[in-house]
């Protein structure tokens, strides 16, 4: 006969019914590993992310993020059925807020991604002071116009940042903008050149980030830009008024990685009209 711990004895030596056996049994199942597996299978087919509680999901702004981020501050990281169950409820609310507009998951949004040509190079000779005033006159001259034009910086990314807007048409202006704005800036010499990218789509929102194919697309834009180069897909491009810009296909654009990345999408490099 094995021996039994501890907890099991104490379950055993009590009569049926007693108060204390009672909380003893609920805490057992609570934090057993059954229990555990059968609420995490269960949240799988409940609607919504099935891992929301983990630091990803849980960064936004929104009311279940906020709720998960306290109740992690208050239970320990063991595994129970009762903080699935809860995060299970937790994920079903985000997901229904979602679905009623409040969210971001369904949205079509319009990526932006930027960076400065010629700036790694830069600021391997520059040093951290100069490189750290760079970034922040080129912050104060790029991001106003994204804002002002009704843009949301999601994250900045070194030299560049990441940012939606609700249609292409605002995103495509706000870059002329900060463009113009950072003509005027020049440290030691260095005056920064734009690159920038614009896809819409329809973006995974997780937290206060957005991930997926349509992001991976942006990105890759924005490497194949030149100085001072705005290139956008195609599906963005229908977006901006032909009146107001110029599109040249960019014929010999091939993407490094086609992975996830659509084969038909046509690239074209913007300017005003």
């Amino acid at each position: 006969m094995h021996d039994r711990t501890p907890r099991e004895r104490l379950l055993r030596s009590r009569p049926r019914g007693d108060p204390v056996t009672l909380r003893e049994r609920l805490r057992a199942f609570d934090t057993g590993d059954a229990g555990v597996s059968v609420a995490r299978r269960l949240r799988r087919v409940l609607p919504g992310d099935p891992a929301f509680g983990d630091p990803l999901s849980t960064a936004g702004r929104d009311g279940a993020g906020t709720v998960a981020r306290v109740a992690d501050r208050v239970l320990d990281e063991q595994p129970r059925v009762s903080k699935e169950l809860g995060l299970g409820a937790l994920q079903v609310w985000q997901a229904l807020a979602e679905k009623a507009g409040r969210g971001r998951g369904d949205r079509e949004l319009t990526l932006v991604f930027t960076d400065l040509a010629g700036f790694s190079s830069w600021s391997l000779k520059a040093g951290d002071d100069l490189t750290l005033q760079l970034l922040r006159e080129v912050a104060q001259a790029l991001e106003p116009p994204l804002l002002a034009h009704r843009g949301r910086v999601v994250k900045r990314l070194g030299d560049g940042v990441m940012a939606t807007f609700l249609d292409a048409q605002a995103a495509f202006d706000a870059l002329v903008e900060a463009r113009s704005r950072l003509a005027d800036v020049d440290v030691e010499g260095f005056r920064p050149r734009l690159r920038a990218a614009l896809h819409t789509g329809r973006p995974k929102a997780i937290g206060d980030d957005y991930l997926g194919v349509d992001v991976n697309v942006a990105a890759r834009l924005v490497e194949r830009a030149g100085p001072d180069e705005v290139l956008v897909s195609d599906v963005a491009l229908a977006g901006l008024d032909p009146e107001r810009v110029v599109a040249r296909r960019k014929k010999s654009f091939v993407f490094s990685s086609p992975k996830g990345v659509p084969s038909d999408m046509v690239v074209y490099a913007v300017t005003p009209a």
